[in-house]
């Protein structure tokens, strides 16, 4: 009898490895399938079978799976953006022609685009911030004026803050665009810059699993410009109408964008209006999110995504109730890593559950602004807020490292 297997589309450095662990749990194989299987190093630590495909293209996917069928039983196909934006719709093409749970192709090509999703958002009367969408410098320089400083300067397509800046003012924009449209910021498709008002107040990330709000967590991005996220609480402190009008606004978002198959992630502030949404995600949100939750409350997040998308019954009822926070390690400057270490001094403080580096010595460290910036993090749990705040606090004052400026 063939051995079940599940695909993987490309990869992911923070939960790409716990989606190869929860496979194996319930006796999949997991096979990657990547353009470029060396840049995810997890694949090799743990043995895992990679084939080296083109995953931009449907057809060869195809053809690679139909290869895979004559090896092993295909039970389901997921994955992650990779290097290119549009891999989650092809991966969605790519289940339906195998007649495999999946999402719908055409919502997922409507969350891709955020400036289709902005418009598709806006007409259903879901709070958004102004927007506009521009092609050139002139472009966008037109857009920051009809809107108003501070603006948001983002890819239209896109993913895990890359390529998003919050420009104060004209130096900022200006910089920023030359950024986005030289040499040093790649596009897969002609330019399309989307330039958003800020909206001011404290953020939070939903996570959802098919109609169902599964959390609301709160994320600290500090006060730089740049969008990446230093600690994550969850569940984030709510009063019960902040809690209501936060769930009425992304159900609304939902039914808008037509999703509603597996998971879901929407960023949205609480301004002096209420939640204004950012962005809607038709994935697990990645970094410590996964994490957070099964500390907080013991629920496997991506277990029961794996569970769908093999078509099986999932389950999230919560096996307790805690506050879990994460503090994300992000370096002062660029350089070679001389040195790290106070990570198992930092996993042997009580209520720590995990401590991961991402770094070793001799590493370049050359910040981007985003997501990649992350050189670790430190996740801690207890039945008090303020109590799990302190208990991070120790544990990120034991992690030290050296950084050699670059010449």
């Amino acid at each position: 009898m063939a051995r079940r297997a599940i695909i993987l589309i490309e990869g992911h450095r923070s939960i790409g490895s716990l989606y190869l662990n929860a496979a194996e749990r319930l006796g999949l194989c997991p096979i990657t399938l990547s353009a470029d299987p060396t840049q995810y190093d997890y694949l090799a630590v743990e043995g895992i079978e990679a084939v080296r495909v083109d995953t931009s293209k449907l057809h060869a996917l195809i053809r690679e799976c139909c290869r895979l069928r004559e090896t092993y039983e295909i039970a389901g196909i997921t994955g992650f953006s990779g290097l290119d934006e549009s891999v989650p719709a092809t991966i969605s093409k790519l289940c339906r022609h195998f007649d495999l749970p999946g999402p719908n192709p055409a919502s997922i090509e409507r969350c891709r685009d955020k400036f289709t999703q902005h418009q598709i958002l806006a007409r259903a009367g879901v709070p958004m911030p102004a927007y506009h969408l521009a092609a050139n410098a002139t472009d966008v320089k037109r857009s920051a004026a009809e809107i108003g400083l501070p603006v948001i300067v983002k890819p239209a397509v896109g993913s895990g803050s890359r390529g998003v800046r919050l420009c104060h003012n004209a130096d900022e924009l200006t910089e920023h665009t030359h950024y986005l449209l030289g040499e040093d910021y790649i596009w897969l498709s002609s330019p399309r810059i989307l330039v958003e008002k800020f909206a001011q107040g404290p953020h939070y990330s939903v996570e959802l699993m098919g109609n169902e709000i599964f959390g609301i967590a709160a994320v600290d991005f500090g006060n730089n410009s740049h969008f990446v996220g230093l600690e994550y609480t969850f569940p984030a402190a709510l009063t019960a109408d902040e809690h209501r009008r936060i769930t009425d606004v992304s159900l609304s978002c939902l039914q808008a964008l037509d999703i509603g198959w597996g998971p879901t992630n929407i960023d949205l502030r609480w301004t002096d209006n209420g939640p204004v949404v950012i962005e809607v995600n038709p994935r697990l949100a990645g970094g410590t999110s996964p994490q957070l939750v099964q500390a907080a409350c013991g629920v496997d997040l991506i277990k029961e995504h794996i569970k769908l998308v093999i078509g099986c019954e999932w389950d999230l009822r919560k096996r307790h109730s805690q506050i879990a926070a994460a503090r994300i390690l992000i370096p002062d400057c660029d350089g070679t890593l001389d040195w790290i270490d106070g990570d198992d001094e930092a996993a042997a403080v009580p209520s720590v559950t995990e401590v991961k580096l991402h770094v070793v010595p001799k590493t370049p460290i050359v910040r981007k602004g985003d997501f990649r910036d992350s050189v670790g993090y430190i996740i801690a749990a207890s039945p008090d807020l303020a109590q799990t705040r302190s208990i991070l606090e120790r544990a990120v004052d034991l992690i030290d490292w050296s950084i050699t400026p670059f010449v």
